[in-house]
């Protein structure tokens, strides 16, 4: 009776101490705010600048800010 109370104790501590494999880790970002665990970081877009202007950076002569 005893042995089998204690197998069921330790059996139960096993489970409790096991980490869920599935469950998703909650990711935050440099804000605190949850996040999508290893989403890739969009790049910043490139802006150009042509005569002191705003330009596209396909333009002759426009140069990256």
């Amino acid at each position: 009776m005893i042995r089998k109370a204690l197998f069921a104790a330790a059996s139960i501590a096993l489970l409790a101490a096991t980490p869920s494999f599935g469950a998703a880790k909650p990711c935050r970002d440099a804000h605190g705010h949850f996040t999508k665990c290893g989403a890739a970081v969009a790049a910043k877009p490139v802006h150009c600048k042509l005569n002191g202007k705003f330009a596209k950076c396909g333009t002759p002569g426009a140069r990256p800010v």
